[in-house]
């Protein structure tokens, strides 16, 4: 996938999937916006990238935030081909009769406000141009539910219907919207996870996920026509054949 000459941001790029898009786009000749909360780390990232990295310190719970990053994309590169809205946090992993309705809530701010905020700061850009591509990332946690994960489950099946919301709306004014079902990637969230001790997917072994650039190549793919079946729905790489046609997997 040649991406010379577009321009990709993507939020939660300080670690995990994030920041392998962003290296993935970037190989790809993309200029790529890094948004995160952690500035050392998308400062440290842009660094290995070069010129064709900005760096973005930014909070997507607060819109005001997200909609500042999307114009200091476009006021430095002209444009915004590809949003991905990939930040997203776990903690507390906790069951619904006790976890504290304050980190709840902050969970819900941050996987499906985040990902709304990000969509409604990149729309008028794209519907501008007439063209985009915006990538949420969506999980099988939005699809069924998981032991103590009432916070992810109920963010994720929103930001899934954000992503239909957004096909639904715009699909005929030129924007591409789709999400991207990862299954359990190799990252600092299975970490805590894992420490949990909660419901079957803590108890996966380190091996039995993915490496984040399986992601990152897919969220690629997904830009190409060939991923446009899949307009309004969720790509899942849990699925052979998708691993087959982003080249991933054995």
């Amino acid at each position: 996938m040649d991406m010379s000459g577009k321009v990709v941001l993507v939020t939660g790029a300080s670690r995990g999937i994030g920041a392998a898009a962003a290296r993935a786009f970037a190989a790809a000749g993309a200029k790529v916006a890094l948004v995160a909360r952690n500035e050392e780390a998308i400062a440290v990232l842009a660094g290995e990238i070069g010129p064709a990295a900005l760096a973005i310190p930014c909070d997507v719970s607060r819109y005001w935030e997200v909609e500042a990053a999307v114009e200091a994309v476009t006021g430095a590169f002209g444009r915004l081909d590809v949003m991905v809205n990939n930040a997203g946090v776990i903690e507390p992993i906790a069951h619904l009769a006790e976890v504290d309705p304050e980190d709840w809530s902050k969970v819900i701010d941050i996987n499906l406000k985040g990902v709304f905020h990000g969509m409604r700061a990149a729309l008028p850009v794209m519907l501008e141009a007439r063209s985009g591509t915006i990538l949420n990332i969506s999980s099988g946690a939005a699809h069924g539910p998981v032991e103590a994960w009432s916070h992810y489950c109920a963010s994720k099946a929103g930001a899934f219907m954000l992503t239909r919301m957004g096909d639904k709306e715009y699909r005929d004014k030129g924007i591409r919207c789709l999400g991207l079902s990862p299954g359990t990637v190799a990252t600092e969230m299975q970490r805590e996870i894992k420490a949990s001790g909660i419901n079957p997917v803590s108890r996966l072994e380190w091996s039995d996920h993915i490496p984040p650039e399986w992601a990152a190549q897919a969220l690629l793919w997904m830009c190409g026509p060939e991923a446009d079946d899949w307009l309004g729905d969720d790509v899942s790489l849990r699925d052979e054949e998708i691993r087959r046609k982003v080249g991933v997997g054995a």
